[in-house]
C-alpha cells in the first residue's frame, strides 16, 4: 500500500518534469515519516525508498538507531538549538536553518565531531507569521554570515509555502525562491553550494517541482493522514 502511494507521487513528479522540460532525476523525493512508526519505513525500504523527512530531533535520532538498514534522515523540521546534538552526525541534511546563533550550534557540535554539516537556509518567502525562516531580502546576509563557518556547507535554500485549496497560490512563491537561489548562486560565495531547493508539500509538489524544486517533501500522500493525539 504506501509503495504504491510513493510510486504514485514519484510518478507525478515526473509529469511535472517532463511538462517543463525538466530531468526527473534532478528531484528526490523525501517521504516525510515524521509521527509514523519505524515499521512504515521498514515497508518502503524493503522498494528502495532511502530519503525520509522527520521534524522532531528525538524521533529521528531514535529512528536512525533502529531502522534495519542505513537509509538518508533529513531533519525537516524546526530545529532548536539544545536538540542539534541529537541529529547532527544522524541526519544527511538539515533543511531549518535560519538564523547564526542556531548556526553557531551547529558549528559547535559538528566541530566536536570534526565533519562538515551540510544545510539548507529555511527562507519565509511568503512572511507568514506562523512560520520560522528568514525573510527574502534578509536571506543572502545570513547565507554570507554563515558561510565563513568551517564546519557547516551551505547547500542551498528551504521553504513552506502558505496551505492553499490552488496549488496555483503557491506558484509565484516557488517561483520567487528559485530566483533567489539563483542570485545567491550567482554571488559565488564560498562555501556556498546552491544546489538543492526544497519546497513542495502533499499539497502542492508538482506546481513546486515546475518551479525548479529539486527536493519534495511528501508525507500524507504516502503514508496517509497523521494523529498528532499519540
Amino acid at each position: 500500500m504506501l509503495i504504491e502511494n510513493y510510486n504514485k507521487v514519484r510518478a507525478n513528479i515526473d509529469k511535472a518534469c517532463e511538462s517543463v522540460g525538466r530531468d526527473p532525476s534532478e528531484v528526490t523525493l523525501i517521504a516525510v515519516s515524521k509521527t509514523k512508526p519505524l515499521s512504515d519505513i521498514e515497508e518502503l525500504i524493503k522498494d528502495g525508498v532511502e530519503d525520509f523527512g522527520e521534524n522532531k530531533p528525538q524521533e529521528l535520532k531514535e529512528k536512525y538507531e533502529n531502522v534495519s538498514k542505513p537509509v538518508r534522515f533529513h531533519q525537516i523540521g524546526h530545529l532548536q538549538t539544545n536538540k542539534v546534538k541529537y541529529i547532527i552526525d544522524k541526519a544527511v541534511l538539515i533543511h531549518s536553518v535560519d538564523s547564526v546563533h542556531l548556526a553557531e550550534v551547529i558549528e559547535k557540535e559538528a566541530a566536536k565531531r570534526d565533519m562538515i554539516a551540510d544545510v539548507l537556509i529555511e527562507v519565509n518567502y511568503a512572511g507568514e507569521e506562523s512560520k520560522f525562516g528568514i525573510s527574502g531580502s534578509d536571506t543572502e546576509q545570513l547565507v554570507r554570515d554563515i558561510s565563513t563557518f568551517p564546519h557547516i556547507h551551505i547547500r542551498g535554500l528551504m521553504t513552506i509555502a502558505p496551505f492553499v485549496d490552488d496549488p496555483e497560490e503557491n506558484r509565484p512563491i516557488f517561483r520567487g525562491m528559485k530566483e533567489l537561489l539563483l542570485d545567491i548562486k550567482s554571488k559565488n560565495i564560498h562555501n556556498v553550494d546552491m544546489e538543492f531547493l526544497s519546497m513542495g508539500m502533499t499539497n502542492d509538489y508538482e506546481v513546486a517541482v515546475q518551479e525548479g524544486a529539486t527536493l519534495v517533501r511528501v508525507g500524507t500522500a504516502i503514508f496517509g493522514e497523521r494523529n498528532y493525539n499519540i
